[in-house]
């Protein structure tokens, strides 16, 4: 079956600049018409279903910022791509809060405009697709948000109640907890239950990128703004505009990144590399830690202004030791998709082998439980599994040689600096109300300050 034609119009007041482009155009597969203003285009635009639109800013009769605002009143399709002559740039950007999603500085080599276009095609599959994949999952009946979080325990009950109120907001939330205790995936259930989930939910490792290249890809660049970036990029706030974005391990963010997303949070503004005009942006940030950024703060890693916009909401995920209830449930749910990407039966657990899982500590919380489960299926294919065939990392017991930290003495001072430093954070660090909330003297709080290393 043949594949249908791409449909374009050109719309330029310059009959060289139409005919170059449709040349160009029709080399490479598209199905071009011509327009010499915007009027003209819109015309056209009546009888025609136009994929992508090539409009220029400066014509007689209806530039391109009138011919945006006319498309939308009259809810014309098809992606626009402004092209703009020198010194018209800033007229582009506003040409993009408009509606356009891209646009190419004149003079421009055939390909720039080639590879334009080709970049608005694979924005439109996949926003096709991510509108099939959600219809699919619509229909296949599967829980979404909160819902499809496996749980028992009272513990991430309560939580997951924290995250349905706080959907409905427009607040930064702050998830913390322990390498492998599903931040992300609480940061998306939030997002599903939001008036946002229709919009993107786009998500950083803000320490799997090079500090050189993590402002760009944040916040975008225009062309020229360095050696290399031949072209203009929107950058992740611009992408998920209307959506949220996750900042993940946020306490790897370079110092002298962070006064630039505080203004973003502030504002509701970027400014990309080598611009000098902010654009507006609508972005939910949940950020992502699995270290203290109290601790960051109190060290001077991190902006203690930054930390209180990102902390309006907190989530503090339950490492899975302290719910060993969800064990089994999660099992369960986990169990038939690791069989099936192995292509074997879902096997039985015993009850003892249940318990064995029970009764492990976790250090790696459900990420470990993951790769144990998914482990002991591949090594043992009988259709039951007892205790003995499954596969611990280390197995804390007196017989593995592992010492287990039972001692009483650090546990309890373990949680009294997790109160001292809860009652600091919520009195601002000021001492006199921290020790008045604990209940102790100010003298003893100093004492445990430096008892604990909390002292400036």
């Amino acid at each position: 079956m043949a594949k249908t034609m791409r449909q374009v119009l050109v719309i330029d007041d310059e009959a060289a600049m139409r005919h170059m482009l449709r040349l160009v155009l029709e080399r490479d597969g598209y199905a071009v018409s011509e327009a010499a203003n915007g009027r003209a285009g819109l015309e056209q635009m009546r009888a025609t279903a136009f994929d992508y639109i090539l409009c220029d800013i400066r014509m007689p009769e209806l530039d391109g910022p009138g011919f945006l605002q006319e498309k939308e009143r009259h809810q014309f399709g098809g992606t626009v791509i402004m092209m703009s002559a020198y010194g018209t740039i800033d007229t582009a950007v506003e040409c993009m809060k408009q509606g356009a999603y891209d646009y190419i500085s004149k003079p421009f080599r055939p390909d720039e405009i080639l590879l334009a276009l080709r970049k608005a095609e694979e924005r439109l599959q996949l926003s096709q697709e991510n509108l099939r994949l959600r219809d699919n999952l619509r229909r296949s009946g599967r829980p979404q948000g909160t819902a499809a979080i496996v749980h028992r325990s009272a513990l991430m009950a309560e939580l997951l109640e924290t995250v349905r109120r706080t959907a409905a907001s427009q607040v930064p939330v702050l998830i913390t907890g322990e390498t492998g205790t599903g931040k992300e995936l609480v940061a998306r259930a939030l997002h599903a239950e939001s008036p946002r989930c229709g919009r993107p939910f786009l998500a950083l490792n803000c320490g799997a990128i090079p500090a050189g290249l993590l402002e760009s890809e944040l916040f975008g660049h225009v062309r020229g703004a360095f050696t290399g970036a031949d072209r203009a990029r929107t950058g992740l706030f611009g992408a998920a505009d209307g959506g949220t974005l996750l900042l993940d391990e946020i306490g790897d963010l370079p110092l002298e990144l962070q006064p630039k997303l505080l203004r973003v949070l502030q504002e509701g503004e970027v400014r990309r590399v080598g611009d000098n005009h902010p654009m507006p942006v609508d972005v939910r940030v949940v950020a992502a830690t699995a270290i203290d950024l109290r601790q960051a703060v109190a060290a001077g890693r991190f902006r203690e202004d930054l930390y209180y916009r990102l902390a309006v909401v907190t989530i503090e995920l339950p490492p899975l030791r302290r719910r060993p209830e969800d064990i089994a449930p999660l099992v369960r749910s986990c169990l038939p998709h690791l069989a099936a990407r192995h292509g074997r039966p879902v096997p039985e657990l015993t009850a003892e082998a249940l318990q064995l899982l029970e009764q492990y500590p976790w250090p790696g919380n459900v990420r470990e439980l993951l790769n144990v489960l998914e482990k002991t299926l591949v090594l043992c294919r009988e259709e039951t599994i007892v205790a003995g065939d499954i596969i611990l990392g280390e197995m804390p017991t007196a017989a593995s040689g592992v010492t287990i930290d039972l001692s009483l003495k650090r546990a309890v001072a373990e949680l009294e600096r997790d109160h001292i430093c809860r009652a600091l954070a919520a009195t601002s660090g000021n001492r006199t109300q921290a020790a008045r909330l604990l209940e102790i003297s100010l003298r003893n709080l100093l004492y445990k300050l430096k008892e604990y290393g909390l002292h400036n």
